[in-house]
């Protein structure tokens, strides 16, 4: 009976423990920060104010990466969004960018979005979810490359010296994308997996054993 009771709290109950540990730790270390800041009178505003943007994002992020169910997952994406435009929101705040938001979105969805189902999938052994972040973090980078070469080195909507730094930064990228994609392009594929299970481990969404293969040597169909 104690078995049972330890394999029951083994599954959903002990992940979700695991993501209410996560975020006593960061209540924790928010507290330490602010009981900091009452005590030296740290001055927030000189950082700029996105950190209060950042920071329930960041937040949000790491209770959900640290929880291995749906709900996780549910938490980590919009917590992924929020910090990406406080990110955002911080470089223009300091640069004076603020017309980069023509094409910056694309960082935010489907950048910000592919990059944390790529984080989640990577932590929690998720080989689907993985391959399919990598894909939508790369939809958003080329995105971002492209309207941003067009917008700020074809159209100019910044013509201030604070978008300089775009306009070379752009075209380095777009050339390091594109080499990216040639050598991926270029280099031998691996056999196809269709016929190979993945590993328990790496898993696509659930164990190995969940799909029953057909008997080897049951009939096709029906016999005439």
């Amino acid at each position: 009976m104690d078995g049972g009771w330890l394999e029951r709290d083994s599954g959903p109950r002990r992940e979700s423990r695991q993501g209410t540990i996560v975020a006593g730790v960061l209540l924790i270390a928010l507290g330490a920060a602010f009981l900091v800041n009452n005590q030296l009178n740290l001055d927030w505003d000189r950082y700029g104010w996105p950190v209060f943007v950042i920071a329930p994002g960041l937040f949000l992020l790491l209770v959900g990466l640290a929880i291995r169910n749906e709900a996780g997952l549910g938490m980590a994406i919009p917590g992924g969004i929020i910090t990406t435009v406080g990110l955002l929101l911080a470089f223009q705040n300091a640069t004076g960018a603020w017309a980069s938001w023509a094409y910056a979105w694309a960082l935010v969805a489907p950048g910000s979005v592919g990059v944390t189902l790529a984080a989640y999938g990577l932590l929690h052994r998720r080989l689907d979810l993985l391959d399919a972040g990598l894909r939508t973090a790369a939809t958003g980078l080329g995105l971002f490359v492209g309207f941003g070469l067009f917008f700020e080195n074809i159209v100019g909507i910044d013509s201030g010296h604070e978008s300089t730094a775009l306009q070379n930064a752009l075209p380095v990228m777009a050339i390091v994308l594109g080499v990216l994609i040639v050598l991926l392009n270029l280099l031998p594929r691996p056999a196809s997996r269709s016929g190979t299970a993945a590993p328990d481990e790496w898993s696509a969404g659930g164990p190995a054993s969940s799909a029953t293969p057909a008997p080897p040597d049951s009939p096709a169909g029906p016999q005439g």
